[in-house]
C-alpha cells in the first residue's frame, strides 16, 4: 500500500475528507518519529504492535564488488514488532 492508498482508506473508514485523513496520518507518523528519535525510543500500541529503537553493534562485512573486508559501524535502527492480536483491526473481524 502506498501513501495515497493509505490516505484514501483512512478517509473512507473514518468518514472524513482525504485532506483531513492526510493531516491525521502526518500527525500520527510525526508523533511516532519524534518519540523514537527524541523521546523514550518506544511506542506501544496495544493490539497493534510496538515500535522501538534497537542498537546494532559494529560488525565485519565484505564489499561485494571488491571482496575487501570492511567494518560496518554500530548504529541504532527502528524495529516494529507486531502484536499477536493485530488482526482485530481488520475489516474482516469487524
Amino acid at each position: 500500500m502506498k501513501r495515497k492508498e493509505l490516505i484514501d482508506e483512512v478517509a473512507k473508514r473514518a468518514e472524513v475528507s482525504k485532506t483531513d485523513a492526510a493531516k491525521y496520518i502526518n500527525a500520527v507518523l510525526g508523533a511516532i518519529a519524534d518519540n523514537l528519535t527524541e523521546g523514550d525510543n518506544e511506542i506501544a500500541l496495544p493490539d497493534f504492535g510496538r515500535f522501538f529503537v534497537k542498537h546494532v553493534a559494529a560488525r565485519q562485512g565484505q564489499n561485494p564488488q571488491t571482496g575487501e573486508k570492511i567494518t560496518i559501524e554500530a548504529r541504532d535502527k527502528i524495529v516494529f514488532k507486531a502484536s499477536d492480536n493485530i488482526g482485530i483491526y481488520s475489516r474482516k473481524h469487524s
